[in-house]
């Protein structure tokens, strides 16, 4: 265990982490922890370690209250500075992030790979007769069971991090699930985008099985625009009539990591309770 060292830091000497897979958003919670902040006072300190260049100190844990204190005026912060080199300080910071709410699949995917690959650069293994290939398989058994999921899960989460940035939001939307993103994944940057043209232009996301055929055909090379445009315009035979309305629209009355399905669920709720209030009235 490092030795931590407790102190003030000043705010204009914090610095992003590098690469930090945790998007900050200002959003109602923050504004929310920033009035707390500045009445209260901040309850946990920061973790922090030295830049390289020891010009300042790079926040592994706390970017949130950081913003959040810095909105509310004050200009120092506790904070405990760890003596660590990265690929520890990226361990750090996965773990003390990645339990947060409403974490976005992206975020997710791109922690699990930072972890992944930070434990792999320093060795990382439980057994030192384990051969190269077996400590590859025990350091990702490791990271799976320290997030309490599966090794597949993991995997699943970490191909996203090949997807077309396009198509990844549409996974943190939660219009593309988390398995066939894994699957569109192993397309070429070109087939993703006319994938993506196509969804657009279609206004259509793939099942698990239209992403599992598209990556078979990738694999044998012959996923063209034809092909992709054929399997997202067939007819499904469980094709109902529906309403659609873009999640751009609705974003902005939902909380940030709402699902699609919680914001069908409320939308329903909110009509049925607008029925009964006109039956209410018409019945008077």
């Amino acid at each position: 265990m490092e030795k931590q060292e407790l102190t003030v830091l000043k705010i204009e000497d914090l610095r992003p982490f590098p690469g930090n897979p945790f998007h900050l958003v200002e959003d109602e919670q923050l504004m929310e922890l920033s009035e707390s902040i500045k009445e209260f006072g901040m309850a946990a300190p920061i973790l922090t370690r030295p830049t390289d260049d020891k010009s300042g100190y790079e926040v592994i844990s706390g970017q949130r209250r950081v913003r959040a204190a810095e909105l509310a005026g004050i200009e120092s912060v506790p904070a405990f500075v760890l003596p660590i080199d990265r690929d520890r300080a990226i361990i750090t910071l996965v773990d003390s992030n990645i339990q947060r709410e409403n974490i976005l699949p992206s975020e997710q995917a791109f922690a699990y790979k930072m972890k992944l690959d930070a434990m792999k650069r320093q060795g990382y293994r439980t057994d030192l007769t384990l051969s190269q290939v077996g400590t590859k398989s025990r350091t990702d058994e490791i990271v799976a069971k320290g997030f309490g999921v599966s090794k597949s899960t993991v995997h699943r989460f970490i191909r996203l991090t090949e997807l077309l940035p396009p198509i990844l939001q549409m996974v943190d939307e939660g219009r593309i699930a988390l398995t066939p993103g894994a699957e569109l994944s192993f397309l070429t940057l070109e087939e993703q985008e006319n994938l993506f043209t196509t969804m657009e232009s279609e206004d259509a996301t793939p099942s698990l099985a239209q992403a599992q055929r598209m990556k078979k055909l990738s694999q044998a090379g012959q996923l063209d625009m034809d092909a992709i445009f054929a399997i997202m315009t067939e007819e499904k035979g469980n094709q109902k009539e529906t309403v659609k309305i873009g999640m751009d629209k609705l974003r902005k009355y939902f909380p940030r990591g709402t699902t699609p399905q919680q914001m069908e669920e409320t939308i329903i709720r909110l009509l049925e309770r607008e029925l009964r209030r006109k039956r209410n009235r018409e019945s008077r």
